[in-house]
């Protein structure tokens, strides 16, 4: 206990002296330069959305995910993803082009959750979607996963899974612990978002790769918080 308490010291004692991005940031800011040079658009939208957006993601009262959404009011909640506002912005930027639309978004997701080392109530998300993909959608997706993981250094496998929302996921496996999960159109989604062609996306939980890139116990010691940073225990 002594000596990593001093390890602790000495990780504080470092930042101080040598103060550099939070390591959240600095993962966020590297995979969105190889998007970018992919020719993925960067977007911003509002952690605030309609519960009808849930709706049209299939999450209504009886589904699993349902009780885990942070309600605003009877009309808004946080957002529990960022799939309903990409799916929006997707659609509208099709109006525009009629090659490949390719977007990402890296924000803060809300869901309640147990209280557990894997899962946190405000998490980071990377969701990344081409619309009209130029190959066969799951070839494409397969290459942009590997875009991301690049990024992380960390080796990998591929695992089919069924999900609550898109039925079926190509999730991303680092040993036992699921870092992401990709799907693929045309899906049962997508005539509610008026999207009618091929497209493949993926998300990342991105304080899950960072515990494993820096071999920490506890998506705590990654995440936004007032007890950790950049994996030291300041309090």
């Amino acid at each position: 206990m002594s000596e990593l308490a001093s390890q602790n010291e000495r990780s504080i004692a470092d930042m101080i002296r040598s103060p550099s991005r939070h390591y959240l940031t600095k993962l966020e800011s590297d995979i969105s330069e190889v998007l970018v040079s992919k020719g993925f658009i960067e977007v911003r939208t509002p952690s605030i959305i309609s519960i009808t957006s849930l709706e049209k993601m299939t999450i209504t009262p009886g589904h699993p995910l349902y009780k885990q959404v942070f309600f605003i009011d009877e009309k808004r909640c946080l957002r529990p993803m960022l799939a309903p506002n990409l799916y929006y912005v997707m659609r509208k930027l099709r109006d525009h082009t009629d090659g490949p639309v390719r977007i990402f978004e890296i924000g803060s997701c809300y869901r309640k959750e147990s209280h557990s080392g894997a899962h946190l109530e405000e998490f980071t998300m990377l969701n990344l979607v081409e619309m009209g993909p130029e190959k066969d959608a799951t070839e494409a997706l397969k290459e942009y996963i590997a875009d991301v993981m690049g990024v992380t250094g960390l080796d990998y496998t591929l695992s089919v899974e069924e999900s609550d929302v898109y039925r079926e996921t190509l999730d991303v496996m680092i040993g036992d612990t699921e870092v992401s999960s990709g799907a693929v159109g045309p899906h049962v989604l997508d005539p509610a978002h008026d999207v009618h062609e091929p497209w493949s996306g993926v998300g990342f939980g991105l304080e899950r790769l960072l515990m494993l890139m820096n071999e920490k116990g506890s998506v705590k010691k990654t995440g936004r918080s007032l007890s950790y940073l950049n994996g030291a225990k300041i309090n």
